[in-house]
């Protein structure tokens, strides 16, 4: 009835229980939800569905120790399911109030939304929902084009009113700036031998049946191919070679970068960063335009206060996306099956 991992990106409307009890609905709003970026595409949520309400939960057996060692990126990837749960209800008239980290004593439990009937949707809420199954992270060059002042406009509104706020960078001495911490992270990263070992095992092939992790798609290669990528990485330090890429990508293919950042530094925060990311990655995919994630100096804490400094940024960089134009089509990853989600 709920869908498989194989079709929660080509669902339809028409498959919304409407005549059915709340509860049924909540766990239709949830496929949407496991749409949303992770790192690694891990996935790290759990689902708990009762009868007028969801509670997300930190699925720490999906944490990745080594590049995100205080659990960071696992809380913001959350952040982003409850944010891309927020807008699907909107989407079937629904309104959700959220409350993050509503048991102090227990870590894991990071948000309780209580739904109820609200209003019918308008133009501006049905265009992003829309954008959920239509986002890819999209790791291809982009087009060299200036981005409209509107829409960069727009996406540091949609972070507007919480402790999240957004920045552009487009000036040329803050991109290689910033293009050289990329490629400094790079090569931190990939010298050590634990950060290839868990990247690679996150490789994964969908044709072998694999419900999570990263197609060798994204690395260049058939995704029939991902266990020679998986041993590639994890053998040899490629952190020169892909230092240089990325320098290249983000100066001759990345007309615009973007850091998202927070007040604080903490899991409350964390999460709140994921909502907010979602809301700017569903406006940029309504607009025609992508993303993806440039979050090694953000990973390396000695770089992160370089990368802040470099941009302005008065608050904890949490996020750092390329944004441009990309007429490459991109497979939607994979997602696992709604029963390995929710938990009751």
């Amino acid at each position: 009835m709920y869908g498989t991992a194989e079709n929660l990106w080509s669902r339809s409307l028409e498959d919304f229980p409407l005549t059915e009890p709340l509860e049924q609905k909540l766990r239709f709003l949830v496929g949407y939800a496991t749409l949303a970026p992770s790192g690694h595409n891990s996935q790290p949520w759990q689902f708990g569905v009762g009868s007028d309400d969801i509670f997300v939960l930190a699925d720490r057996i999906r944490a990745l120790p080594v590049v995100d060692p205080q659990d960071r990126e696992l809380a913001i990837s959350c952040g982003a399911a409850i944010g891309t749960l927020e807008v699907a209800a909107r989407r079937f008239g629904l309104k959700a109030s959220v409350v993050l980290l509503p048991d102090g004593g227990n870590p894991d439990h990071l948000a309780q939304i209580a739904f109820s009937d609200g209003v019918p949707p308008d133009d501006h809420e049905i265009e992003l929902f829309d954008a959920i199954q239509a986002r890819r992270t999209n790791r291809t060059a982009y087009f060299m084009e200036q981005l409209p002042n509107e829409l960069l406009s727009e996406c540091i509104d949609v972070v507007a009113g919480s402790s999240v706020t957004l920045n552009w960078i487009e000036d040329n001495d803050a991109m290689e700036t910033v293009a050289g911490l990329v490629a400094e992270g790079d090569q931190i990263q990939f010298d050590d031998p634990a950060f290839r070992r868990e990247l690679g095992s996150w490789v994964r092939s969908s044709v072998l049946g694999s419900r999570d992790g990263m197609s060798g798609k994204g690395f260049g290669m058939p995704d029939i191919l991902s266990p020679v990528g998986r041993f590639v990485i994890r053998t040899f330090d490629l952190g020169d070679s892909v230092a240089a890429a990325d320098q290249k990508k983000i100066l001759s293919a990345s007309p615009a970068l973007a850091v998202i950042s927070s007040t604080n530094d903490d899991p409350e925060s964390w999460v709140e960063t994921g909502r907010a990311l979602v809301r700017v990655l569903l406006t940029l995919t309504a607009k025609g335009l992508t993303a993806s994630y440039l979050n090694q100096p953000i990973e390396i804490e000695a770089l992160r206060q370089k990368l802040a400094e470099a941009v302005g940024v008065t608050g904890h960089p949490q996020i750092l996306l390329r944004v441009g134009r990309s007429t490459d089509e991109i497979d939607p990853s994979v997602r696992r099956e709604l029963a390995d989600v929710i938990v009751m």
